[in-house]
């Protein structure tokens, strides 16, 4: 054979294997989602449109409108929110469908739900965890108590025709209620709500007398006159409400209960795409303006990376599990 078909079918083969080897790369770069900037960012949140998870949303959406494109919060009530959770497990991972996380989502829910369809660890890449915050015992204005001791009282005086509401089956919301009626011998019954907006709606117009809210929330009821506020749920006195007790100085050491809101992507958002969200949205919640809003919603600004929010996701599993066998709850699947 001439050398020069030799070179002919060498060039051939080469360009054969060439082509072999590109063509996984290829399909990789074809198969990985990719972020185009300036599309919109969808949040889910788990809550009906109104609450405290907006707020914090929102701010940021401000901040981050330049470099990351318009949020755009999704509210998927339902099942304790875990419509919204399984909506992101399923989503593109490509950065534009995330979910704002909860403590009671990522947290409570795999002690409380014998079936649950996702892993919070495992389903998810944890961005950063956002903010935190406390609850307050908010009652409505003709409960004839003005002290926590007082109430406490009242609350014995009714035995188990006195309700509470929370804003969802196995949050902290709920459980501090059940904390409560462990410590102080009460038999408070749990009226769940779907989120904060409806309980606060009925607290405030007295279809349920006692609602476990948080901080930042029952600070904007007590201007309509229709509530008041007894307790704090943090280990020290809230910032937001200096001159009311908690219920640890007052001598319910283990009524304690805070909770947080982080972001999360799908678990195979490709690390660029998770490293440009979560630098954007962490240089957001460190700005004044979001950290000022925050506190006056009654948010701590955290801005804690992926490690130290999966040691928050760690320690708070194993906590809310101890509590759930103590009140012996198990939620309806």
């Amino acid at each position: 054979m001439p050398s020069s078909s030799l070179a002919f079918d060498r060039r051939h083969a080469l360009a054969a294997l060439g082509g072999l080897a590109l063509a996984p790369l290829a399909d990789l770069a074809h198969a990985q989602p990719a972020f185009v900037p300036g599309q919109p960012i969808k949040v889910l949140i788990g809550v009906p449109a109104g609450g405290t998870q907006d707020v914090l949303t929102r701010a940021i959406a401000q901040q981050v409108r330049d470099s990351l494109g318009p949020l755009i919060i999704d509210n998927r009530s339902g099942a304790a929110g875990r419509i919204a959770v399984e909506a992101v497990k399923t989503a593109p991972p490509d950065g534009h469908t995330l979910l704002l996380g909860t403590a009671s989502m990522m947290t409570m829910f795999p002690s409380a739900y014998r079936n649950l369809s996702y892993d919070p660890v495992k389903d998810f890449i944890p961005l950063l965890n956002a903010a935190r915050f406390e609850l307050a015992l908010t009652v409505h204005k003709d409960v004839p108590a003005n002290t926590l001791p007082e109430f406490i009282t009242w609350a014995k005086a009714q035995g188990d025709k006195l309700s509470f509401g929370s804003y969802g089956a196995g949050t902290p919301s709920h459980f501090l209620g059940e904390m409560l009626n462990r410590a102080a011998g009460l038999k408070m019954v749990h009226v769940p709500y779907r989120g904060s907006t409806p309980a606060r709606q009925d607290l405030m117009g007295g279809t349920v007398p006692v609602y476990f809210d948080t901080v930042g929330g029952a600070q904007q009821m007590l201007p309509s006159g229709r509530v008041k506020v007894l307790a704090t749920s943090g280990e020290k006195r809230s910032p937001l409400m200096p001159n009311l007790p908690c219920f640890v100085e007052a001598g319910y050491k283990d009524v304690v209960a805070t909770a947080w809101f982080a972001y999360y992507a799908p678990l195979k958002t490709a690390p660029a795409i998770v490293d440009k969200l979560r630098t954007e949205i962490t240089r957001a919640v460190n700005t004044r303006e979001v950290r000022q809003l925050l506190l006056q919603n009654g948010m701590y600004p955290i801005a804690d990376g992926s490690d130290a929010l999966l040691k928050t996701m760690r320690e708070d599993t194993t906590r809310w599990a101890g509590i759930m066998k103590a009140v012996n709850f198990q939620a309806n699947d």
